[in-house]
């Protein structure tokens, strides 16, 4: 199951810089996930300091 990024994401791009697939781009207001690219590993969750990005 993928990962996505909810609306508490403040932009800090913590995410994107941690994903090993590089699926996490910036989207209108929040950083999206490509959920065709996403390897489900969880890395992006471990960097976002207030926890946007889980499991869909």
């Amino acid at each position: 199951m993928a990962y996505v990024i909810s609306d508490d994401c403040i932009m800090c791009g913590a995410c994107a810089e941690g994903c090993p697939a590089g699926c996490i781009s910036e989207g209108d207001g929040k950083y999206v996930i490509d959920a065709d690219a996403c390897l489900d590993c969880g890395a992006c969750e471990g960097t976002c300091p207030v926890g946007a990005p889980s499991q869909a």
